[in-house]
Order: structure tokens, then C-alpha cells, then sequence
């Protein structure tokens, strides 16, 4: 299965699309990746979904990547004794530990972590941004507010701190077990909410110890702030503009989308865009034309990956939003103004033998023409680096290990084939043209690029850079 576009889509699945036909039905639409969110559903749902994708997986013979993705925490007030209350501009407020029922003036919020994080001066935004309180006093186990902008306040509703580092971990006991669990099945990426600083993704992959690629969620001002170290910390990241719409100005996530897709691109990491892509496609058959625009502009910016969460997951029309998203970067890759933006820029290179071939290997493939290059690659970093460079030439990766073609799903351009290893040079042609051949890549009088390293197998030794003719005794 070749698809007709470099950008990849990430599927949610969920109560509309669990059925072993539907999830069929969405990675032939277009679906790369698909995403278990442990937000919803218990770890019976997650196990079922994981091995009908593996079925499908055997059936299709192509790899296909799973992505876990952890809750983290939910910081919400308690309830109220008499149902909701209204909250006039200049009110004052109080938030506490007391745990019984909230009035017109209190109500709890039962994270002491929280509370002492507070200060004079902090936001404190409730209901996804509808409220906002200004922190006048703090104390030990409650903090005195000002409602700063009004309105109904209800049940448990969620609370976001924009402007203070909250001090508490981004793994809750329930994230610890959600990823106990999800790496028992075997899952491929695990996405971190809540990130707030290096030290989070240290701490997952403390856990994790390489059994899954970790992907850091940029949702919270202070991960912005420590952007460049958690880049560096994490093997890819997430523009998850759900929350970060609510902690930031909404006005300035764009620009904040496309700080961290570039950045992450000049680090080599990929990058996913998320969080109400094609929203209206929950129960409309079409997007709105903002929408489309939203997806191709992330696509123009470079993103490796866009996904869908509802709209996929729980919406009345999952196989559509696929097909439409796949249709969307389809298009825009064709767009010749896409690929100025996209030869525009280039990761930096290190001073590194693996960096110069890649670089060079994308070089070669423009001047002659070839069809394809082919990187062979056991961890990954060379099948990396060569989708780094964002070139025109199709890149097949080549791995004899499916745990690495299965992350590699997730990645700007490549087409990942699960192979055995070369054994030799002639080995390594004969296989990267047949391969190129039986994939639709290259035919007969066709040229490929290959990169390789030496000795074969030995993961990051890319040290090889080989053309070859594809003949008629690759058919």
C-alpha cells in the first residue's frame, strides 16, 4: 500500500470505531497511526482495539503504528450544595481543601500541590477558559480570588493555571498504570500530557526504558518556555491545541504551532498537529472550509503528522474525516508552492558521517532523478535523517526490526518495509531494487539511491552511499 502523499495521519479510535470492518476501512482510507486514548474507555477496550490492529497489520502486510496516549492530570473544582452558581465581575471568590459543597462564595479544590503553587497575581481559568479568577491571597489551603471575567460555574469543572509551574508530576497513579498497561501490549509511541519541563519526559523514560517512543504533548506555557530541552528529551512532540488554546491567548496558538514545528524539524524530531483538525466532521459528512485551511497550513508548516481525535473516535462519519484528511494532504503536496516552503528549510546537520550521507544521499537523488532512496536502518536514525532532509525522492526505510518500522509509521515521508537485514553488498542492491520494484517505487531502468551502513546491522553506522539501476531481474 503506497500512499500518495508524505504528511501522515494519525486515527483515534473509540465507541464509533472499533469494529474489526471500521478500523479497516480507516487505515485504507488514509489512516498511518492510530491513537488509544486513555482518556476514555478501560484497558479491556484498548486491549481489543490493539489486536484488531495487529490483525489487520498481518493482513495488509504493512506496518502501522499505535500510539498510547496518557491522560495526565485533571485539575478540577468540587461541587456546589445547591447546583450552579453565577459569578459577577469583582466578585470575590475562595477555592480550599474543604471538601463539603460549594456555595456563591467557595467551593473546593482538592489538590493541596495545586494551591501551594499559587501566588498573588495568578490566573486561574475555569471551564475551558470561560472564567477567569486573579489570586489575591494565598494561603496554605486556600486561595482568596477575584472573578476577573464572570459567568455559570458548575460541577467538576476543569481548572487551568497559565502563568505558574504547577508542582506535581505529569504521570497521576492512573497514567502509571495506563502505561504499565499499554507497554504490556506492545504499544509504539506513548504521548505525555501535561508536560511542564524536561524533567517529566526524564521521568517516562526513566518507565518506559525504550520498550515505546516517547512524544511530548506541548500543551502548558512552561513547556513552550522550555521548548528546545524537551525537544531534545523526547523523540517527537505534539502541538495539543486544546489545552494550549486555553492557557495561552487563543490568538497566539498559531504562531506558537509554528515555533514547534520548526523547531522540531531542526532537531529531527517529528511533529504531530492536533485537537479539532476537522471538528465539524463529528456530525457533518464535510469540514468547513476553515478547517480544510487549518490542515493544509499545518501540512505547508511541515508537520510529519496531523490527527484526528473525535472526529475519528466518536463522530458519525470516522471513515470521511479520514478520506478527507488524506485527500487534504494529498493536494497540498502538489501545490509547487509547498515544496518552495518545504526546500526552504533544512534540519541542521551535525559534523557527523551519518549526516553528510543522508544530506548527500537527498543531493544525489534531485540531480539524477531517482526513484527512490533506500536507507537500511535497525533503530531508526538513519530512515530519520533521511526524512529530515524533506526531500522530493520517495525514502523506502528498510528494517529487520518491526518494533522500529512500526515507529517509523509516524514519520514525514517514510515508507516503512519490514525485512531481513543485508548480508553483503551485493545483498544490499539487490534487495533495495527489488524491494524499490515490488513497492511501486522504481521500475525496470530506474535509479535508486542507497544508504547503508557498515558493518550491517549495526545500528547508527550509516557510513555508505550507493546508486543502482533497478533491472528487469528485480521484477
Amino acid at each position: 500500500m503506497r500512499r500518495l502523499r508524505n504528511t501522515k495521519v494519525i486515527a483515534t479510535l473509540g465507541p464509533t470505531s472499533s469494529a474489526p470492518e471500521t478500523i479497516e476501512a480507516l487505515h485504507l482510507a488514509g489512516a498511518d497511526v492510530f491513537r488509544l486514548n486513555f482518556s476514555h474507555g478501560d484497558h479491556s477496550d484498548h486491549e481489543e482495539r490493539y489486536n484488531q490492529i495487529r490483525a489487520l497489520e498481518e493482513k495488509q502486510g504493512r506496518p502501522i503504528g499505535i500510539l498510547a496516549d496518557l491522560q495526565g492530570p485533571k485539575i478540577r473544582i468540587g461541587a456546589f450544595s445547591e447546583g450552579p452558581i453565577f459569578l459577577e465581575n469583582g466578585d470575590p471568590f475562595r477555592l480550599d481543601l474543604n471538601e463539603d459543597a460549594g456555595d456563591g462564595g467557595r467551593v473546593s479544590l482538592p489538590h493541596p500541590a495545586v494551591l501551594k503553587s499559587l501566588e498573588k497575581g495568578s490566573i486561574l481559568l475555569l471551564d475551558d477558559g470561560k472564567l477567569q479568577l486573579t489570586v489575591t491571597e494565598a494561603g496554605e489551603d486556600f486561595v482568596d480570588c477575584e472573578v476577573a471575567v464572570g459567568g455559570k460555574l458548575s460541577d467538576r469543572k476543569g481548572v487551568n493555571i497559565p502563568n505558574a509551574v504547577v508542582k506535581i508530576s505529569a504521570l497521576t497513579d492512573k497514567d502509571r498504570r495506563d502505561l504499565d498497561f499499554a507497554l504490556s501490549l506492545g504499544v509504539d509511541w506513548v504521548a505525555l500530557s501535561f508536560v511542564q519541563r524536561p524533567e517529566d519526559i526524564a521521568e517516562v523514560k526513566k518507565i518506559v526504558a525504550g520498550r515505546a517512543a516517547v512524544m511530548a504533548k506541548i500543551e502548558k506555557p512552561a513547556a513552550v518556555e522550555q521548548l528546545e530541552e524537551i525537544i531534545d528529551l523526547a523523540d517527537a512532540v505534539m502541538v495539543a491545541r486544546g489545552d494550549l488554546g486555553v492557557e495561552i491567548p487563543i490568538q497566539e496558538v498559531p504562531s506558537i504551532q509554528k515555533k514547534i514545528i520548526v523547531q522540531a524539524r531542526e532537531a529531527g524530531k517529528p511533529v504531530v498537529v492536533a485537537t479539532q483538525m476537522l471538528e465539524s466532521m463529528i456530525s457533518s459528512p464535510v469540514p468547513t472550509r476553515a478547517e480544510v485551511t487549518d490542515v493544509a497550513n499545518a501540512i505547508y508548516d511541515g508537520t510529519d503528522a496531523v490527527m484526528l481525535s473525535a472526529e475519528s473516535a466518536a463522530g458519525d462519519h470516522p471513515i470521511e474525516a479520514v478520506t478527507m484528511m488524506n485527500d487534504i494532504a494529498e493536494v497540498t503536496e502538489r501545490d509547487p508552492a509547498y515544496r518552495k516552503v518545504t526546500d526552504a528549510h533544512h534540519g541542521h546537520l551535525e559534523a557527523t558521517t551519518a549526516d553528510a550521507i543522508s544530506a548527500a544521499a537527498s543531493q544525489v537523488a534531485r540531480t539524477i532523478t531517482a526513484s527512490a532512496i533506500v536507507t537500511y536502518t535497525t533503530s531508526g536514525s538513519t530512515a530519520l535523517r533521511a526524512a529530515r532532509e524533506r526531500g522530493k525522492t520517495s525514502v523506502l526505510a528498510l528494517t529487520p526490526a518491526l518494533k522500529t518500522a512500526r515507529r517509523l509509521a509516524l514519520v514525514w515521508g517514510l515508507h516503512c518495509v519490514h525485512t531481513r537485514d543485508a548480508e553483503n553488498f551485493a545483498d544490499m542492491v539487490a534487495k533495495a531494487c527489488k524491494i524499490s520494484f515490488a513497492e511501486g517505487f522504481a521500475r525496470p531502468g530506474d535509479q535508486v539511491v542507497i544508504m547503508a551502513g557498515v558493518p550491517f546491522g549495526t545500528p547508527g553506522s550509516t557510513n555508505i552511499l550507493r546508486i543502482a539501476w533497478v533491472g528487469d531481474q528485480d521484477i
